[in-house]
């Protein structure tokens, strides 16, 4: 496949009208995306610069198993649109530590390892704990202390994934909101679920796409999903998912990001477009 990737005038259009709110999948390279997700004969080398054109976001899941040269962030800028954004997951070795306050070093390596090739394109950094690694206060406290505010002048965003149902507790909330991190609403069923809003973004990974569905989740869901992304953009707290605590909507507008994740993952490029186009 030669010449301009289709999408192109429609990404500029849709990211103009909705600059804070971006649906998108994890990675871009999944054989059974050819042929449903990626047109017959696009060469896998342009399946990026395709993908980025038809979604506002991806979360690369590549740098969980070793960060990257700062040549191939570069090339990935390159490959995509402006407007585009990246999150990155970030590698194993620093959240799998027995003690994440003692991470600093591979912290800083981590960031200053060529992040700063992205540019613009740089979204949320993703720091996914494990399932067994319980909630400790002063650990998790000392490791976001020691995540860097801004590179090169950028600021940068923070998300934590927690996977132990010992997070589902008011420390933990009160932790995050008192340094104003995000963590992630992880739609599990093996998880913790929980959409208390603690940072001035919303970061939603979803994990429940079916195969049976074209577009991954049923019209009524997708439906659902889209009112809870604008009400998470104006600044409001969705009332039917659950939370730790009850708190009240700020009003004050938030970016929003919501994957589709695992599950069916054949299915989550289509549910990520058909809830952009209900956004």
């Amino acid at each position: 496949m030669t010449g301009k990737i289709p999408g192109d005038d429609l990404f500029a259009t849709a990211s103009a009208r909705h600059p804070s709110i971006r649906t998108g999948i994890g990675g871009w390279v999944f054989a059974p995306w050819r042929n449903n997700f990626y047109p017959a004969g696009l060469v896998q080398k342009r399946e990026l610069e395709y993908a980025s054109r038809q979604l506002a976001t991806i979360e690369i899941n590549g740098t969980y198993y070793g960060a990257q040269k700062p040549a191939t962030y570069a090339k990935w800028r390159n490959e995509t649109p402006e407007g585009f954004v990246f999150s990155l997951k970030a590698p194993r070795i620093i959240v799998e530590m027995r003690k994440l306050a003692g991470t600093r070093k591979l912290v800083e390596g981590f960031v200053s390892g060529g992040l700063a090739e992205f540019g613009d394109r740089l979204g949320p950094l993703l720091w996914q704990l494990g399932p067994h690694r319980p909630f400790d206060a002063d650990d998790i406290a000392a490791f976001l202390d020691l995540l860097p505010q801004q590179l090169d002048g950028q600021p940068l965003r923070h998300v934590l994934e927690v996977r132990h149902d010992s997070f589902r507790s008011d420390a933990y909330i009160e932790l995050m909101r008192g340094r104003g991190r995000a963590s992630v609403f992880t739609d599990s069923p093996d998880y913790p679920s929980f959409a208390d809003v603690t940072g001035d973004f919303v970061y939603a990974r979803l994990m429940r796409s079916r195969s049976d569905i074209s577009t991954g989740y049923a019209p009524a869901d997708l439906d659902a999903w889209a009112a809870r992304t604008r009400l998470w953009a104006e600044g409001g707290i969705p009332e039917d998912l659950p939370t730790v605590q009850e708190t009240t909507a700020t009003k004050t507008a938030r970016d929003v990001f919501v994957y589709f994740i695992s599950s069916a993952k054949e299915r989550n490029p289509a549910a990520a477009m058909a809830l952009s186009t209900r956004l």
